[in-house]
């Protein structure tokens, strides 16, 4: 890969993770209710997942992933109604609750965290029409030197990982600055139904 190759596959990285998703609306809802350890943790099972189809790219199996449709639709309904369910639990949840990082238990919820951003991203149409269709112009995949593997890595990582920390991070600093107030119990709302949006869209498009 030339400079011109890396500079344009981590603009499209960053591109396609800043666009807002159910991946996004995910990172936000853990990062806003549990913590940002919570929502970087969906940050890196969401990269675990981009990880998964760099290495079916690579290997030539993008073909096996196809004949394989079942299995992923089967992942988009469970993601589906994952996102479902935390949507309904926002909105049916008290308006005032002060959501302490402590309290919540965090560390119980960081292994669930990661896992729903991994599962998410491998039913996410988006990234599989991204690396099965994008990601072979910017990669040519019948000469993948380790050298060229490792740049992809460290793109994925600072592209996809970056965007998707930065997006905790502010969804927590908001949430710290509406707590108590009635911008809280509104966040929460458009959250929940952002997210009971996003899990149907996956479910009807299965």
């Amino acid at each position: 890969m030339n400079v011109f190759e890396t500079a344009s596959l981590f603009f499209a990285m960053v591109v396609l993770a800043a666009v807002p998703s159910s991946s996004v609306a995910l990172v936000v809802a853990r990062s806003a209710t549990l913590g940002v350890s919570n929502g970087i943790a969906v940050s890196i099972g969401i990269v675990l997942g981009d990880f998964v189809f760099i290495a079916l790219a690579i290997l030539g199996l993008t073909a096996v992933a196809e004949m394989t449709g079942g299995l992923f639709v089967a992942i988009k309904v469970l993601a589906g109604g994952y996102l479902l369910w935390l949507g309904f639990s926002l909105l049916t949840s008290k308006d005032c609750v002060d959501y302490d990082v402590a309290e919540a238990k965090v560390n119980e919820n960081l292994l669930i965290s990661l896992f729903s951003g991994f599962l998410l991203t491998l039913g996410d149409v988006k990234a599989i029409f991204f690396y099965a269709s994008f990601f072979p112009v910017f990669v040519d995949l019948t000469s993948v030197s380790m050298t060229t593997l490792m740049v992809i890595v460290v793109i994925t990582v600072t592209a996809v990982g970056g965007v998707k920390i930065a997006y905790a991070v502010t969804a927590r600093k908001l949430t710290n600055l509406a707590t108590g107030t009635s911008l809280q119990s509104g966040a929460k709302k458009v959250t929940g139904c952002f997210m009971i949006g996003a899990g149907s869209y996956l479910i009807l498009k299965s």
